[in-house]
């Protein structure tokens, strides 16, 4: 059985379900504290060219396999 290395503990960005997760192997996305988005997203959902400023003041967040694993088989986070 493989070794799961369970380093760090948060929420999940799009849900906000908490769990543990190894950085290195879990899918993080890059938001915006700021406006809470993807730097190149817009509030209605359309894609736009990030300011370099929002780049800059962006984290990782990370998303939970589960809802991954929704979203990759189509169903959405829903």
């Amino acid at each position: 059985m493989m070794d799961k290395r369970l380093t760090t503990i948060g929420r999940c960005y799009s849900c906000g379900r908490t769990f543990g997760f190894d950085p290195a192997t879990v899918t993080m996305f890059l938001i915006d504290p700021e406006t809470t988005l993807p730097p190149g997203m817009t509030v209605l959902g359309t894609p736009r060219e990030p300011s370099p400023e929002a780049v800059a003041r962006s984290v990782e967040k990370p998303i939970c396999p589960p809802l991954r694993r929704r979203r990759e088989a189509g169903r959405g986070d829903r």
